[in-house]
């Protein structure tokens, strides 16, 4: 930026233009300066404004000065000096900025004689600038580094004239570099961000309020840091890459997921770093943050069906392994256990593979519903394989069991029972004891182990009970092929030929008595040690005796024993025919073979 004083006013306004062969690259801006005092004397808004700009947005600031200026009281160039320090007071964080004096029209006097007193012109300057409290006793240093050069006259010594500022134009060469003319830089704007930033300055300038450079600074970095965070999540958003990815792994896992997704984002990331780097840095660390979380809520949900298709893949592997496991013969419980660590820590190795290293999302939930789904599978399979060793011991102790009992119930006998009693305790012990060495394998607690035990018993009574009562309704039947084989069959089994020798009536009473037995011991169930009752002995006087004759008067007898549904001391649930169904069955069964014995007593004739 070129400040100019005295003589005539050259330049009206402000001049921009771009230094041709300087790098890097330059802009240099030309001022009214102290010339401005031809717009009127009084009128110096336009020169404040342009100097406060001027410092607002340089790195150097050339002053030309005339020599013979120097060291007077009342020189041209006080007033804008004075204009730059009060415009510097007015900055809240001034940047530091190079001010080169430039001296015109030199005269013979050496430059090392002239620069001490163009410096002590300028500290007066400055300490005769009145100042805001917070800067008191703040050195001319602290905001400014002061250079001083000569040129020769031009109408004098042209050439020498041309070789002075032709070395003065190479000291902009490299300028930012540390020692360089601008190489003390502090609130720098990036060049993306200069337009922006010179527009801003201006606005508030001439709006004649206070000019906040950090402010200002943060607002320039922050509109520019959002632009270049929205340029680049876009080209992102429509990377070739990731969106393979992201299509890819809707359908299936994705091998190396975590590593490609991460370069990816990295890439991105340090684009937004190379273009924002000159900003602000807490600005441009608080925009990448926000640029950084809107990419990484943007590819979450492909990561998240990573995790499902990895999950799903696990659970799958799981049941494979598990199954082929229980197949080979190996222990449910160790089966379980071992199956369960290897496709965790084969969901882990997914997860490794899937995680994005700018993201720390925690894959506990889905690992943590995986777990469950394992453990849901191997309840369910836990409690097939016991219903299936439930059956099957349940299936055998039908088989050990039906068949038996009711060979037992047909001999109908005194030990009919304690007989089933034996075959109950004998085979439900082997059943309980097979049980429980299968169940050793499962790990059961012990609540559980006993509850099953303890069932598997409970079917083996049922199952004779369930027989009883099965053999129980067909006893008419059975009465009947009783009476049948032993009034037609003699004691050697052979058929009988009524010759007319026979007593027909023992032979009956025999036959009906033998029936008889078997009724009252189909009547109840006696599968506990301590059951005892007189069933038979009820019936025999109630239905044997009583036709008999024993009773002669039955007009005294004022009370039927087979008039009830229950019998003495014995629980109806363990009853199988009641008193009331035995005389009523017992009536059937006398009428159903008396044809039997009257076919024999004709035989006989």
């Amino acid at each position: 930026m070129l400040l100019k004083e005295g003589m005539s006013q050259t330049t009206k306004g402000i001049w921009l233009a771009r230094c041709a062969g300087i790098e890097p690259c330059t802009l240099v801006m030309d001022l009214e300066g102290t010339d401005g005092r031809e717009r009127g004397e009084d009128d110096t808004a336009f020169e404040k404004q342009s100097a406060l700009f001027a410092l607002a947005v340089s790195d150097i600031v050339l002053i030309n000065m005339w020599c013979h200026d120097i060291g007077r009281e009342q020189a041209a160039n006080k007033p804008l000096l004075k204009t730059v320090f009060q415009v510097m007071m007015r900055l809240f964080s001034p940047r530091k900025t190079t001010l080169m004096f430039v001296i015109r029209d030199k005269t013979r006097t050496p430059l090392e004689n002239l620069e001490p007193v163009l410096r002590e012109d300028i500290q007066k300057i400055w300490d005769s600038v009145p100042k805001p409290h917070a800067h008191k006793e703040t050195p001319l240093s602290e905001f400014f580094n002061v250079e001083v050069v000569a040129l020769s006259s031009y109408e004098e010594k042209e050439e020498q004239f041309k070789e002075q500022v032709a070395s003065l134009r190479q000291r902009f060469f490299h300028s930012i570099t540390p020692g360089g003319l601008a190489g003390d830089r502090r609130g720098v704007v990036p060049a993306s961000g200069f337009s922006f930033s010179a527009q801003q300055i201006w606005k508030v300038i001439k709006e004649n309020k206070d000019l906040d450079l950090p402010a200002h600074k943060v607002m320039v970095a922050t509109v520019r840091c959002e632009e270049i965070a929205n340029e680049k999540y876009a080209s992102f958003a429509s990377n070739e890459d990731w969106c393979h990815l992201e299509e890819t792994v809707q359908s299936g896992p994705v091998s190396g997921f975590g590593k490609k997704l991460s370069s990816i984002l990295d890439s991105f990331l340090s684009e937004y770093d190379a273009e924002a780097t000159y900003f602000d840095e807490s600005v441009r660390s608080a925009k990448r943050r926000q640029f950084e979380e809107k990419l990484l809520q943007r590819i979450q949900p492909a990561f998240q069906s990573l995790l499902g298709h990895i999950r799903s893949e696990t659970l799958e592997k799981f049941k494979q392994v598990f199954d082929k496991a229980l197949n080979g013969g190996e222990a449910f419980s160790l089966a379980s256990c071992n199956c369960a660590l290897f496709c965790m820590a084969l969901f882990d190795e997914g997860c490794a593979d899937a995680v994005i290293e700018q993201a720390n999302w925690d894959t506990s939930k889905v690992r943590d519903k995986l777990r469950r789904d394992i453990d849901a599978h191997i309840d369910s399979v836990r409690a097939a394989k016991l219903s299936e060793l439930t059956s099957l011991y349940e299936a055998k102790l039908k088989e050990a069991l039906s068949g038996p009992v009711e060979v037992l119930l047909d001999g109908a006998s005194n030990e009919t029972w304690p007989a089933i009693r034996k075959l109950l305790r004998r085979e439900t012990e082997a059943a309980v004891s097979g049980l429980s060495d299968a169940l050793s394998g499962f790990d059961l607690d012990e609540q559980t182990k006993d509850k099953m035990l303890a069932s598997t018993k409970d079917h083996a009574r049922g199952v004779v009970e369930a027989k009883a009562r099965e053999e129980a309704g067909r006893v008419l039947i059975r009465m009947k092929d009783r009476f049948t084989a032993l009034f037609s069959h003699d004691s050697d089994s052979m058929p009988r030929v009524w010759t007319g020798k026979e007593d027909i009536r023992a032979i009956t009473k025999t036959a009906r008595s033998a029936s008889l037995k078997l009724m009252a011991v189909m009547a109840v169930t006696r599968l506990d040690d301590d059951h005892s009752d007189n069933i038979e002995g009820t019936l025999s006087v109630a239905l044997v005796e009583s036709t008999n004759g024993a009773v002669k008067d039955r007009s005294v007898t004022s009370f039927d024993p087979l008039a009830s549904s229950t019998w003495e001391e014995v629980s109806p649930k363990k009853t199988l025919i009641t008193p009331v169904q035995c005389k009523s069955l017992w009536r059937q069964f006398k009428s159903d073979t008396e044809y039997t014995v009257s076919q024999a007593i004709a035989a006989q004739a």
